[in-house]
């Protein structure tokens, strides 16, 4: 019998669960119809423009960033074109196959080229895109262009890279540029840049010296280029489609502005080339009277055109592990004891206060005994009985000494600190430290003790801890070869826009006239100033002078050399050779001077560190770059005085004798 027969009543009883499951069915039909009617009718153009805009990529277009200049419009900083290998982190799909392939093509090995996608992941984010290579040869190029096709997410760019021609010649002064990191994205947002220009991951910014200052005004706009991709990311050839409702042109970049130095090239070249010869540490600063920095010069350096790509990793290594810290700006960022170069400020507020007169006549024995010990003289024998003009041209130690117990240390704070020590300059360039001239106040708020009077002893000839900048020399110099006139130090000139006009400029000018009454009631008499500029004449110029070997034919120089110890000795070692001490001890040498010597044009300090004298070590610099600056702003003239007197500039084997 069959079990299967048909029941009418059971099937009767299914029929109304049928029409619940037809109407199920037909709602979940109906709404799949309007769903379908939303989307490809209410909202059909929209997602089809939403859909087309996928099909094209922006790709920024980096602006050239302005050219820096020197003062007769020479470049020192400039753009070329390049190409650079770039990486979108979303197509990746293996980035250890990736770094295999292209790692031979382009000198990278596999493991550096994972490490680069792996640090830009987690710095930037997995949708900036890398740099994987900066800077691409023609041959590596065509290498790369060839595996696009098989590689998505691989695209060659053209790129700008920044150039710097002088190479490590003034490094530190003109900076260099980097990519920005999502760090320093952030900590840029607060700053007021922001409101002008949008930055974005992976722009290129100014890191440091004047392409971090001038950054908001010579980075330029950046332009875009549309392009069509497929699902990969690749460029297609097929036409852009029209998708919003005109035809899509690409924005070109805009051309940075160009800023115009007070630097002079030549006077640059002159300065760096003379450093090397010397083989000298240290820094340089050559300045017009007026102030306008002409050169600037820090060593040992480095080659911001290694910044401008990418810095090997063994190149940072060595830069930041350098004693000599290649990277600071040592001129602004460094302070160092002044030494003898600090006699002709005591020279003058001796003068002014009455102390002495330029007929004052001191003895300066080889030693002195204050208090319970003994200072000692450069020179064993002393000098004998000296005036003030003796004293500075043989830069006797004992004679100022006595003037510094004479004036005691306030009055030598107060007079001294009216030609800039101790305060910042005023320079343009970020992070320049006032150095430090003491006080008695200052050591009481500041080390909870009284001044000793053996502290002024040592303050008076540049120890102790009085500390000043090299560009604070340069200025305060310069104060006296113009008998009173502190100047504020300037390097921009000018900024241009690319059709030549001005859109920033500046002037020299003058801080303060401090043949005047101050704020502190102070001042200095010209004829104070007079009798000091000759006596720093007689140091190029006299029988005796510490400089008198590094004579330029027919210009008369005015300048101090000087001599700063870097650590205390006891009696017995400060007549050893400096020479056979380990470079960490050994002196610093200083020489600042001026020409010509009574209508000065430009004034030079230079401080050759742990080089044991300033005489040997930092004159001959300061003469090569006097002597490049008359040849180029005064031609001939070196020439026809040799001529006149048949003296030619000579450069001394070894000079000995002369401690400063």
């Amino acid at each position: 019998m069959n079990q299967y027969i048909s029941n009418p009543e059971e099937a009767r009883s299914y029929q109304s669960r049928y029409k619940i499951l037809y109407i199920f069915m037909g709602l979940t039909i109906a709404l799949f119809i309007v769903r379908l009617f939303w989307l490809q009718v209410i909202l059909g153009n929209e997602l089809r423009a939403f859909s087309e805009k996928n099909r094209v990529k922006q790709n920024k277009i980096v602006s050239p960033r302005g050219l820096i200049l020197d003062r007769n419009g020479t470049t020192l900083v400039e753009n070329l074109p390049g190409f650079e290998a770039i990486l979108s982190p979303q197509y990746i799909e293996d980035k250890r196959e990736l770094a295999k392939i292209i790692g031979p093509l382009i000198g990278m090995s596999e493991d550096r080229v994972v490490e680069k996608i792996d640090r830009s992941l987690k710095v930037n984010g997995p949708f900036s895109t890398i740099r994987i290579k900066e800077n691409l040869n023609r041959e590596e190029v065509f290498r790369l262009k060839r595996l696009r096709i098989d590689l998505p997410g691989l695209e060659i760019r053209e790129s700008i890279v920044r150039t710097y021609p002088l190479q490590e010649n003034g490094a530190q002064l003109f900076g260099y540029v980097g990519e920005i990191s999502k760090r320093e994205l952030a900590q840029i947002k607060t700053k007021q840049i922001v409101d002008q220009i949008q930055f974005n991951q992976g722009d290129i910014i100014g890191k440091s010296g004047l392409e971090e200052l001038l950054d908001e005004k010579i980075r330029g706009n950046d332009g875009v280029r549309f392009i069509q991709v497929d699902a990969h990311g690749r460029e297609t050839i097929t036409k852009i489609p029209n998708i919003y409702g005109k035809e899509i042109t690409d924005l070109e970049p805009t051309h940075g502005n160009n800023a115009t130095l007070t630097i002079d090239k030549d006077i640059q070249i002159a300065a760096y080339d003379s450093f090397m010869k010397n083989k000298r540490i240290g820094s340089l600063i050559a300045m017009k009277s007026n102030g306008e920095i002409l050169s600037w010069i820090n060593a040992p350096s480095f080659n911001p055109n290694d910044f401008a790509t990418e810095v090997p990793a063994k190149t940072w290594s060595q830069l930041i592990t350098n004693p000599f810290k290649p990277l600071r700006n040592k001129a602004i960022q460094d302070h160092f004891s002044p030494g003898s170069t600090f006699k002709p400020f005591m020279a003058l507020a001796a003068l002014q206060s009455g102390v002495i007169t330029d007929k004052t006549i001191l003895f300066a024995p080889g030693r002195f005994f204050f208090g319970n010990r003994w200072y000692h003289d450069h020179n064993k024998n002393g000098e004998g009985y000296i005036t003030v003009y003796d004293a500075i041209e043989k830069s006797s130690n004992v004679f100022f000494y006595q003037l510094g117990i004479k004036l005691g240390i306030d009055k030598i704070y107060n007079y001294i600190s009216l030609l800039g020590l101790g305060s910042k300059t005023g320079i343009e360039l970020p992070r320049e430290i006032p150095g430090l001239l003491p006080s008695a106040e200052w050591k009481k708020n500041n080390r909870g003790e009284e001044w000793q009077p053996g502290e002024t002893l040592s303050t008076a000839i540049g120890q102790s801890y009085v500390t000043t900048t090299l560009m604070q020399m340069a200025v305060a110099y310069n104060a006296i070869a113009t008998e009173g006139k502190v100047v504020r130090p300037m390097i921009i000139r000018k900024v241009t826009d690319n059709d030549g006009k001005v859109l920033f400029e500046q002037f020299p000018s003058e801080v303060r006239d401090i043949t005047q009454p101050q704020k502190n009631g102070f001042f200095i008499e010209t004829k104070n100033f007079q009798i000091v500029k000759q006596a720093m004449w007689r140091v190029a110029n006299g029988k005796s002078g510490t400089a008198r070997h590094w004579k330029i034919p027919g210009v008369e120089m005015a300048g101090k050399t000087g001599t700063a110890q870097v650590q205390n000795f006891s009696a017995d070692q400060i007549y050893q050779s400096c020479e056979a001490r380990p470079i960490a001890s050994r002196h610093h040498g200083w020489y600042i001077a001026w020409a010509p010597w009574d209508k000065p044009e430009i004034v030079v300090a230079v401080l050759a560190q742990h080089a044991c004298h300033g005489n040997t070590a930092a004159a001959p610099i300061v003469r090569d770059v006097i002597t490049a600056y008359y040849n180029k702003y005064h031609p001939g003239y070196i020439e026809e005085a040799i001529k006149k007197s048949g003296v030619k500039i000579v450069i001394p084997a070894r000079v000995v004798g002369d401690n400063d």
